[in-house]
């Protein structure tokens, strides 16, 4: 049994992970701001011994007695991470100082969730971890883009500088349940349109290409990661190869509930990218890692679960 610090921990995937690693054994402490993260994706964990929760902001040190870190602390869809900016940077930034500081001072293992966002709109395509990106550093995705490029550069010279442990992975375009119904990403969206039969909103033509894993496979691939070999610092891409256009998905998500809605076209956002497609070779020669949950089987418990959550709430009946 390891006691585990995770930050971020009530959010989307760090309950996930969570609910992984207390059933693989082990003490969790589950520390989060509740800026994005709530308390229900965790509350089923609350009466479990070997689960603590604790609200901090990683922003400031925290001084606490752990055998490993995942850090997932940070807002990762754009309505949220571009409410405020500058907290955005500072959370990527001064969290991931923060984090390895405590590594440093525990000698302990920590993990990095870094994500595909590091790539920008790329002109490389799929995304192998050797291409460098093509990001706008003074764009209005910059604050979560560029903050997670130096949060690698930190934990990169963490590691060289004072021999740190650690572990770094690139999330791509990742949904599940407990996905917050509020984020603005594509899947969460078009499946609360569909639900409430409201228009389909699609940025741009819908030619765009996005990849999508379900949270299962990619919790698979952090437990992975973080028991794999030392040495291995990664960065390693996680994320379904599958490719699939914004309009397939909408019109599957549409297919699979049975929704009136309609498309309605709105203009693309600033930087945002055109394609998004992980190579994966890396993360199968090293941690014998690739997803198994197709996206018909993903969007069916997806659905479901935002299905209960909006009857609930009594948004449809």
């Amino acid at each position: 049994m390891k006691r585990i610090l995770v930050t971020g921990g009530s959010g989307f995937l760090g309950s996930h992970l969570c609910d992984r690693l207390l059933k693989d054994g082990h003490e969790v402490l589950c520390v989060d701001n509740f800026f994005t993260g709530r308390r229900d994706n965790v509350k089923h964990l609350l009466d479990n011994k070997n689960f603590e929760i604790l609200r901090h902001d990683i922003t400031f040190p925290l001084y606490v007695e752990v055998d490993e870190i995942y850090n997932l602390a940070c807002p990762a869809s754009p309505v949220h991470y571009q409410f405020d900016p500058v907290q955005t940077t500072k959370t990527s930034v001064m969290g991931a100082i923060n984090m390895l500081g405590l590594a440093k001072r525990l000698k302990i293992r920590i993990f990095q969730a870094s994500t595909s966002e590091v790539y920008g709109d790329p002109e490389v395509h799929p995304q192998p971890e050797s291409y460098r990106g093509a990001v706008n550093p003074i764009g209005i995705r910059a604050c979560y883009d560029e903050g997670k490029r130096c949060a690698e550069t930190l934990f990169f010279d963490y590691n060289r500088q004072h021999g740190v442990d650690i572990k770094v992975v690139r999330i791509f375009n990742t949904y599940g349940p407990r996905m917050h119904p509020n984020d603005g990403r594509v899947v969460s969206n078009f499946i609360v349109q569909a639900l409430k039969n409201e228009d389909i909103t699609i940025y741009g033509t819908g030619s765009q290409t996005r990849s999508f894993c379900y949270c299962e496979d990619l919790i698979e691939g952090f437990i992975r990661m973080m028991g794999s070999r030392k040495g291995l610092t990664g960065p390693i891409n996680l994320g379904n190869p599958g490719e699939f256009t914004i309009l397939q998905l909408a019109q599957k998500v549409i297919d699979m509930i049975g929704s009136r809605s309609r498309l309605v076209f709105r203009p693309l956002p600033q930087d945002d990218p055109m394609q998004r497609k992980p190579d994966i070779t890396l993360a199968k020669a090293e941690l014998g890692w690739e997803p198994k949950i197709q996206l018909e089987e993903g969007l069916k418990h997806t659905i479901n679960y935002f299905d209960d959550l909006l009857r609930r709430q009594g948004d449809i009946k």
